[in-house]
C-alpha cells in the first residue's frame, strides 16, 4: 500500500501534538513537529541575541542550524532543547520567528525534504495549505478557547506556563491573531480539510475519527 502523506493542523491547544503521535503510531508512520523547527530558530536567536527584527540574519541561521526530531527530543546543532523550547518565552520566540517569510521558506523546504516519499503525519499550522497542499489527507482540529486554555495550563511538556487560566487564555489568544493575519502562511482551514473539533472528547475518541478519515479516504482512492 502507497505510504500516505497526513496533514494535521489548528491553533494552539487544539491536541495537534497528542493526536498526531497517536496516528503516527498506529499508522507505523513518522510524526514530524514543524512548530518545534521554528521554537528551536526561535531558541537559538536568543542564544545568540540575534533581534527578531532581523530577518537575514535568523533566516541565515536557520539555514546554518542542524535541526533533528525524533519521538522523544528535540536537538539543534546536537543540544538537546526538547523541554526548554517550551516555554513562554520560546512560545513569543517561535511566534516571531514563525512571521519572517525568508525564514519559513527555509524551514518550509525543510518540513518537504522530510515528508518526501510519504509515510508521515505532519502537524503544524500551514500543513495542508503550505508544506504539502496536495497531501493525501488534511485533518483541522480545533476546540474551544477555553478548552485549549485548559490543556495547554495543564500540559506537562510546556514549562513555565502561567498559573491563572485567565493568563493563558490570553497568551492562545494573541497567538491565534497572530498566526490568522501574519502575511508569510497564515492559520487557516484547506478547502479539502476536515475539521475534527477535539473539545470535551477523549484523545482515544478524536485519534478514531482521524483514523476514519484516513480510512474512508483511502477506500474512495481505490
Amino acid at each position: 500500500m502507497r505510504k500516505l502523506t497526513i496533514a494535521i493542523d489548528g491553533p494552539s491547544g487544539a491536541g495537534k501534538g497528542t493526536v498526531a503521535r497517536a496516528v503516527a503510531r498506529e499508522l507505523g508512520y513518522r510524526h514530524i513537529d514543524s512548530g518545534a523547527m521554528y521554537r528551536a530558530v526561535g531558541w537559538k536567536a536568543l542564544r545568540e541575541g540575534i533581534g527578531f527584527e532581523q530577518e537575514d540574519a535568523i533566516a541565515a541561521l536557520a539555514s546554518a542550524s542542524r535541526i533533528e526530531l525524533t519521538p522523544t527530543q528535540v536537538t539543534i546543532d546536537g543540544i538537546d532543547v526538547t523541554r526548554a523550547i517550551r516555554t513562554p518565552e520560546i512560545d513569543r520566540a517561535a511566534t516571531a520567528v514563525a512571521r519572517l517569510p525568508k525564514v519559513r521558506t527555509v524551514l518550509v523546504e525543510r518540513q518537504r525534504q522530510a515528508g518526501a516519499g510519504g509515510g508521515i503525519v505532519m502537524e503544524g499550522r500551514d500543513i495542508g495549505t503550505v508544506v504539502f497542499p496536495n497531501a493525501d489527507v488534511k485533518i483541522y482540529l480545533d476546540a474551544t478557547p477555553e478548552e485549549r486554555a485548559r490543556r495547554r495550563a495543564t500540559d506537562p511538556a510546556h514549562t513555565s506556563v502561567p498559573r491563572a487560566m485567565s493568563d493563558v487564555a490570553t497568551l492562545l489568544t494573541e497567538r491565534d491573531e497572530i498566526d490568522r493575519t501574519r502575511a508569510a502562511s497564515p492559520l487557516y482551514v484547506a478547502e479539502d480539510a476536515i475539521v475534527v473539533d477535539t473539545t470535551g472528547k477523549p484523545v482515544e475518541q478524536v485519534v478514531d475519527e482521524v483514523m476514519r478519515v484516513i480510512r474512508e479516504g483511502c477506500r474512495a482512492e481505490g
